[in-house]
């Protein structure tokens, strides 16, 4: 999920009680998605993901309910071939930063 005023992000990876930490930068990740997006609607191009990554993420998901609940392993068939984005499409932006307020109070929490 996009987020606008977004920390750094940590990626913790541990493999047999080996522990390797990676931090990444803040920044905009909204605005690439809306120059992507933006830019194949302005040249008739299909945008990736095309919702079959979505769709296999959905499956997996069910498969972990359904074995859970059998307390068994479930099988998924075959999921289809799609193409994946590759790095060289990366956009990246700096990150936003919170705005003042400007004659106006904060959000009150009541």
């Amino acid at each position: 999920m996009p987020t606008s005023f977004a920390s750094e992000i940590t990626q913790t990876i541990t493999v047999k009680a080996r522990k390797k930490q990676r931090i990444f930068a803040k920044r905009d990740q909204f605005a690439p998605e809306l120059i992507y997006f933006s830019d194949c609607i302005l040249n008739d191009k299909e945008p990736e993901p095309s919702g079959a990554e979505g769709m296999a993420d959905i499956r997996v998901i069910n498969g972990l309910y359904r074995s859970a609940e059998n307390q068994s392993p479930v099988t998924l068939s075959d999921f289809a071939e799609v193409s994946r984005p590759a790095p060289d499409q990366e956009i990246t932006r700096p990150a936003v930063s919170k705005p003042s307020l400007y004659h106006a109070k904060a959000p009150s929490r009541n």
